[in-house]
């Protein structure tokens, strides 16, 4: 009887450690900063960028990054499948790059980073993806195409760029259907191991019309929320392209964090995205700036980049070559806690180290589950704009992620208190699992 109990006690421990392992094991997309996470989208059409802009493979730092996401794969709407939209670029076969695998292949030198796929993107639009989303067969046949194509490139999961449900050639019924959508996607990758994420509109007009919030939450294991184009060339007047406050204006950050969390989105799968680029206005008189923000522009009027060559967009990585070489005046706007610069009726509205990091540490106040970045490949990547002797000179931006993240989770241990030390129900608590296996094996009376 004592053998039998034994082996009953042995068998039972076993069984409960494994289910408790199960229970606390974290989830593999929150590993990371201390369990936050540093999501660096890569735009792979900036390998064609010319000079200095030209960003490829190699210039990657996967260390500054727990999940990069390959942008973008898009929907053939003749078989509803996933598809290379670059295929030299993104595959081997004819002779190409192959950039998929390689991408894929930096894990293996990069224990614990997630490679994971987009798909959509602001070129690709909504109309297909409304189309795709409303009809059950499409969907199980997108879903297919989908798994087989993680399978065969390695990645750890699918991040989903439809911009926007219900908008842009879109239909009201969209905010259903992307949520059936993403119901069939996360049900096909969980049961393989992959995970699933989306890039959301910040707008709250877009989020009423098109997300049903809680439904996002459950079926998502992380929420990319695209804090950026709050204002650009499309207006006629000048304004900061992420603005993070004040929380009354609904055009900000503080405003969109805010609506999300009170309408079904917690902040567990919550990750707040940083713009690595600024925005361009031209003044509508030729003549220098007052150096404030709300200036009357020429609407749809802008300026470009040699980099990127975007009319109303530049670069980190053009930014701060044109504030070092040119002769721009440089100013910060307390209301939106971002900088912005002036030289005659040219204005830049943008993000730098500063504004990076208060961002970064207003997402740590609420413990979002992290930062996410669009893109790295515009930060000033090979630190063309680094001051003399500085020792880590690329990535200024992405960098400042990491180190606000690692300063923030600093603080919170230090400003700690030894309550759980100090607590009866915290040194003195019987482990409930002990007990139990105890009690089945009649060692122990049941007295909890």
């Amino acid at each position: 009887m004592f053998t039998t109990r034994w082996i009953l006690i042995v068998t039972l421990s076993a069984l409960m450690t494994s289910l408790s392992y199960t229970m606390i094991t974290p989830n593999k997309v929150t590993s990371g900063r201390g369990g936050k996470v540093v999501v660096c989208y890569v735009g792979t059409w900036a390998a064609y960028r010319p000079g200095r802009g030209t960003f490829t493979l190699e210039d990657i730092e996967p260390d500054l990054c727990t999940h990069i996401v390959y942008s973008f794969a898009g929907l053939n709407t003749s078989s509803w499948t996933i598809t290379s939209l670059d295929p030299y670029m993104d595959l081997e076969e004819n002779y190409g790059k192959g950039t998929y695998k390689k991408m894929t292949s930096l894990k293996k030198s990069h224990p614990g980073l997630k490679v994971t796929l987009a798909i959509g993107g602001w070129n690709e639009g909504s109309f297909n993806y409304s189309v795709l989303a409303a009809d059950p067969v499409k969907r199980e046949v997108f879903t297919r195409s989908l798994m087989n194509f993680v399978r065969k490139y390695q990645f750890d999961g699918i991040d989903l760029d439809w911009e926007f449900p219900t908008q842009r050639g879109g239909r009201p019924e969209d905010k259903d259907n992307f949520i059936a959508l993403i119901k069939d996607m996360k049900a096909a990758l969980t049961a393989e191991g992959y995970i699933l994420t989306a890039a959301i509109s910040a707008s709250l007009d877009i989020l009423k019309a098109g997300y049903d919030l809680p439904q996002v939450y459950r079926h998502l294991d992380l929420v990319h929320l695209m804090c950026y184009d709050y204002h650009g060339l499309w207006e006629t007047k000048t304004g900061a392209n992420a603005p993070l406050g004040p929380p009354t204006d609904p055009l900000t950050i503080e405003a969109s964090v805010k609506y999300l969390l009170s309408h079904g989105i917690k902040p567990d799968k919550l990750v707040l995205g940083v713009p690595m680029y600024g925005r361009t206005f031209l003044l509508t008189e030729a003549e220098e700036s007052t150096g404030s923000l709300g200036e009357p522009t020429v609407k749809d009027a802008g300026f470009q980049g040699p980099f990127t060559r975007t009319n109303g967009f530049l670069g980190y990585n053009e930014i701060c070559n044109e504030l070092r070489t040119g002769n721009w005046t440089e100013h910060w706007d307390e209301i939106s806690s971002t900088p912005f610069a002036n030289h005659k009726d040219r204005i830049i509205t943008y993000d730098n180290v500063e504004s990076i990091r208060k961002k970064v540490m207003f997402a740590m106040d609420l413990d979002l589950a992290g930062i996410m970045t669009w893109s790295i490949d515009t930060d000033d990547f090979r630190g063309d704009c680094a001051k003399p002797g500085d020792a880590t000179p690329t990535f200024p931006l992405l960098r400042t992620i990491n180190h606000a993240i690692a300063e923030s989770l600093d603080t919170r241990k230090k400003n700690k208190t030894n309550t759980d030390v100090k607590s009866p129900n915290s040194v003195y608590r019987i482990d409930p699992l002990p007990v139990i296996v105890l009690a089945i094996a009649g060692l122990m009376p049941v007295f909890l």
